[in-house]
């Protein structure tokens, strides 16, 4: 199937033609400022399908709004005509287009070219009045707060918010993408029509500007993101996307003693903590119980042995295990529990708890597993 983006080249358009290249059945020709006329022409030519992306929306010259929305849509309108052509065109248009400012009525006026050619060629064509879209790659201090948001607070620089009370509607760029797929993979349904609207979430600037800011302090905090919600997670992933490539390593605050190091991974209150230690070869960890708290315990290097005594008995469970099973131990509340360095070289263990450590309630309660033990 050959397929046709314009403003391939922008926000939209790069994260389609990214997922589209990948496709075998798809011959793509992506179309932007740089192309020429007849490199237009030759698309719309063999184009099966147009998912027409290009247009302006923040122009020095409110003139450019005609030219750049309405004026291009009807050039490939009429370019389309003349060449005989009925080929599909998805449109990305925006709910702007139900307002009377300038850039509104040109969107809406491309609509209006789009539905003329529809009803005398009987393509199928379909609107999409996207809402505020944000994800990578989209252009900062431009037309999205959010990519705005993301930018200026990765890279250490002042936000501005107008009213933190304000309200926006997000719509992520995957569901946008999404959408274009699915009407890619499916059969042709002649005639002109508006595209059902795509999820979205609201969220008010105040909220906004907090969420993206708990973001770039994860690496002192540990805390991720709210995983429950889609929207917190592309957020958090849209975020990510607009740091700088060498600021993405960064170090864990390591603590040592003659035990060995331990150090924090990272926190939730929804699913607890994750930390790594190494132990020295002949050096035991833990002796201790804790009343609520659950844990679980896997070697990832070298050799070791868990031990486990429910407190109100003598009888040790003993879990030998090395670096190469992944073989992990789960930890009961109730029970005593320890884990011993037993190889020749240091032991690294991954460790999970059920919630994040808190100074003030450790739940953590001395006792050895091997009653000669001492701490």
């Amino acid at each position: 199937m050959k397929v046709l983006v314009t403003g391939a080249g922008g926000f939209v358009g790069r994260n389609l033609c990214a997922v589209l290249r990948r496709r075998e059945d798809v011959e793509l020709y992506e179309y932007d400022l740089g192309n020429t006329e007849a490199e237009l022409n030759l698309f719309l030519q063999n184009a099966d399908i147009i998912f027409h992306l290009a247009g302006v929306n923040r122009p020095k010259d409110p003139g450019e709004y005609k030219t750049g929305n309405a004026g291009f849509t009807e050039e490939i309108c009429q370019k389309l005509k003349k060449f005989g052509r009925a080929a599909r065109v998805a449109m990305s248009s925006s709910i702007q287009a139900r307002l009377d400012n300038p850039y509104g009525i040109s969107k809406r006026d491309a609509e209006e070219a789009l539905k003329l050619y529809a009803e005398g060629t009987g393509a199928e064509c379909v609107i999409f009045r996207f809402k505020n879209l944000f994800g990578k790659w989209c252009r900062p201090n431009y037309n999205s707060v959010t990519a705005t948001f993301c930018h200026n607070i990765a890279h250490g620089l002042p936000i501005q918010i107008s009213n933190p009370a304000n309200v926006v509607e997000l719509t992520y760029i995957d569901d946008v993408v999404d959408a274009f797929c699915r009407l890619l993979n499916s059969s042709p349904a002649p005639g002109f029509r508006y595209a059902q609207p795509l999820a979205s979430h609201k969220i008010t600037l105040g909220e906004l500007a907090d969420a993206v800011r708990s973001f770039a302090g994860h690496r002192e905090t540990l805390m991720l993101p709210d995983y429950n919600s889609r929207f917190m997670q592309a957020l958090y992933a849209t975020y990510l996307s607009y740091m700088e490539d060498e600021e993405y390593g960064y170090k864990l605050n390591i603590k040592s003693d003659n035990r060995g190091s331990l150090a924090e991974f990272i926190k939730s209150p929804h699913f607890g903590q994750i930390f790594v230690s190494r132990t020295k070869p002949g050096i035991t960890r833990g002796n201790h119980f804790h009343q609520t708290k659950t844990e679980k315990f896997m070697i990832v290097q070298g050799e070791g042995i868990i031990r486990l005594r429910h407190i109100e008995s003598h009888n040790v469970i003993e879990y030998p295990a090395r670096g190469c099973e992944y073989r992990v131990v789960d930890i009961p509340p109730g029970y005593t529990h320890s884990i011993e360095n037993v190889g020749e070289g240091e032991m690294v263990t991954l460790f999970w708890s059920d919630e994040v450590f808190d100074p003030s309630h450790t739940d953590t309660w001395f006792e050895p597993v091997i009653r000669s033990q001492s701490r």
